[in-house]
């Protein structure tokens, strides 16, 4: 776990103060509201919420209004509601894009008013004034986020998430076609199988990467100078190498991105110790072998995490996969719920955040996908669905032996199996996602990071792949490293690999905990990086094909994918820490 602080100062004594102020709600309150969320019933997106805090007034004209602070310690999320309940109410889905820092609460009568405390002062703000104004007119904006009370809250506007063509003609055939899955599936495999492979040739070139630099080498058997030199086809600029050429297994400073690395390596050139042990896996077949891994390191005592779900994906109803037979009835979801209103879900990084986004990767698998339909896992909490939270908004809920990146109200980033005594966290979770099973983990025994136990059963493990347990496709997945006392998010792109060499490489890099990410397409293994250079923003992407899953304006500038329009798809976002250069 990586834990560091925040700017000192007045930001530090109005975060202590928002986190000391925090369980505002009654003890009564919050165990009623603990059943909602633990009843197995049908329920609203607001009644999954355990932590929720209302605030009611009434207006001049006895008009009740509600403010609703999702969670009140992560304090992001609220949601302003203009009406009796159950009658004409207008719902506002509003962000506070400072949330360590800003405070908002409701005043109330005589004269109700939103109270917005930060270090520049104290200020209130009445957007339904004059008939609703200001919310009318932030809602007509059809910005996804609309900017409210000058600028200090967004209004968070539903609008159509982006997809490719690719994507599209899929979901028609799932959702219009009779056996439509089994259709995409069949194209997956016979036409698209191996599709991104890419093994760069050996080369005569002297590499120039450093084995300690950043999150730290591959294990190889090769010394450090005889380390093959590969062709790749990595679209990002790096200091000390060549053009697309790296050696294997070591890292590169990513030009202008201080903190940021990149490495490249093919699996069958990692040290014959990694390979045949420790921990259990399957033998690399000839081509995943040879097939190009790259890799990007991020620092993480300079950068912060953020995850955001799409407009679309991950849904919140149920997946195909677990038989019929584990969902109760009147259930429209694993979690009680089908809809996220009033909530709107955006696929894409708050403007507020802009200037100091670095990095952006598509987060995980949908909700089709994301369940169990074979193995242990089936018969557990209704299949076992991959949970998911934003902005300590539950809108699935964890669910243990699942693999899960998250983020802690105070900035800890981590990685692990979740288990029942960790909901313990659930307070102080601002941002989660669960995908599968791990790749590597610690040995129960030993500690040592292996292989974790399902890499090799197809079923159980939730791989997809085929019927006939054919996994080798285009892969994308991540770890945690520490090294020299920093710690390092490792994101991987796999151009074809199995799950088994997935685990075996970030065994090599000497990762303490691997998942996989999602797969088979290159807009759902899309990273891109920001960098900011002679005055302009320029996007690098992992390969070159994700250059055109970015859309483009009619001059022909770049619009960049989660960062310039909303997406149907989750994604994880890395920005700058505040107070760093």
């Amino acid at each position: 776990m990586f834990s560091d602080l925040k700017a000192a100062g007045a930001v530090l004594v109005i975060a202590a103060g928002l986190a000391s102020a925090a369980p505002a709600q009654s003890p009564e309150v919050l165990a009623a509201q603990r059943d909602a969320y633990d009843a197995v019933r049908a329920k609203t997106i607001l009644e999954l919420q355990p932590f929720r805090d209302t605030a009611v007034v009434a207006l001049n004209d006895e008009t009740p209004l509600s403010l609703v602070s999702v969670n009140p310690r992560i304090n992001a999320w609220f949601v302003l509601q203009i009406g009796p309940e159950g009658g004409r109410q207008e719902s506002y889905h509003l962000e506070n894009p400072a949330p360590a820092r800003r405070k908002i609460t409701l005043e109330p009568a005589p004269a109700p008013a939103l109270v917005i405390a930060d270090e520049t002062g104290t200020s209130r703000c009445t957007p339904w004034a004059e008939d609703g104004r200001d919310l009318a007119a932030a809602r007509a904006s059809d910005q996804p986020f609309a900017p409210l009370c000058d600028g200090k809250l967004y209004l968070r506007n539903k609008v159509t998430g982006a997809r490719t063509s690719l994507e599209a003609a899929a979901e028609f055939l799932r959702e219009n076609v009779a056996g439509g899955e089994s259709i995409v599936r069949f194209v997956r495999q016979t036409f698209f199988k191996d599709s991104e492979l890419a093994s760069g040739p050996a080369l005569e070139a002297r590499g120039a990467g450093r084995l300690a630099l950043g999150p730290g080498g591959a294990a190889m058997d090769a010394a450090v100078e005889d380390r093959p030199v590969i062709a790749t086809l990595m679209d990002i600029g790096l200091d000390g190498a060549e053009t697309a050429r790296m050696t294997m297994g070591l890292w590169y400073p990513v030009s202008d991105l201080p903190g940021v690395f990149a490495s490249a390596i093919q699996p069958r050139s990692i040290a014959r110790s990694v390979l045949r042990g420790p921990g259990t896996a399957n033998a690399l077949d000839g081509i995943e072998g040879r097939a190009d891994v790259y890799l990007v390191g991020f620092d993480l005592g300079r950068f912060d995490l953020g995850f955001a779900l799409g407009t679309d994906h991950p849904g919140l109803g149920w997946s195909p996969r677990p038989p019929a037979s584990v969902r109760p009835r009147g259930m429209p979801g694993p979690d009680g719920v089908k809809s996220a209103a009033p909530l709107v879900r955006l696929g894409m990084v708050n403007p507020a955040l802009a200037d100091r986004t670095v990095a952006v990767f598509t987060g995980g698998f949908k909700r089709q996908h994301g369940a169990f339909k074979w193995g242990d896992y089936i018969t557990l909490n209704f299949g076992t669905h991959y949970g998911f939270v934003e902005q300590g908004t539950i809108f699935s809920k964890l669910q243990p032996h699942l693999a899960t990146l998250y983020v802690l109200d105070d900035g800890t980033i981590g990685m692990k199996t979740w288990e029942e005594a960790d909901n313990a966290l659930l307070p102080r979770l601002r941002f989660a996602r669960q995908n599968g099973v791990p790749l590597v983990a610690p040995d129960p025994e030993t500690g040592e990071s292996v292989p974790a136990p399902l890499v090799t059963r197809w079923g159980p493990g939730n791989w997809s792949g085929s019927a006939k347990a054919e996994l080798r496709t285009l892969r994308a997945g991540a770890c945690m490293k520490e090294n020299e006392g920093r710690r390092y998010l490792i994101y991987a792109y796999f151009s074809t690999a199995t799950p088994s060499a997935m685990a075996r490489t970030f065994q090599a890099y000497g990762c303490d905990y691997a998942m996989l990410l999602d797969m088979n397409a290159l807009e759902h293994t899309y990273l891109a990086l920001y960098v900011a250079r002679g005055g302009k923003l320029h996007v690098q992407h992992m390969v070159p094909g994700m250059a055109l899953i970015d859309k483009k304006a009619r001059d022909g500038t770049v619009i960049p994918r989660f960062l310039g329009y909303a997406d149907n798809r989750d994604l994880f976002y890395l920005t700058l820490k505040e107070g760093v250069e």
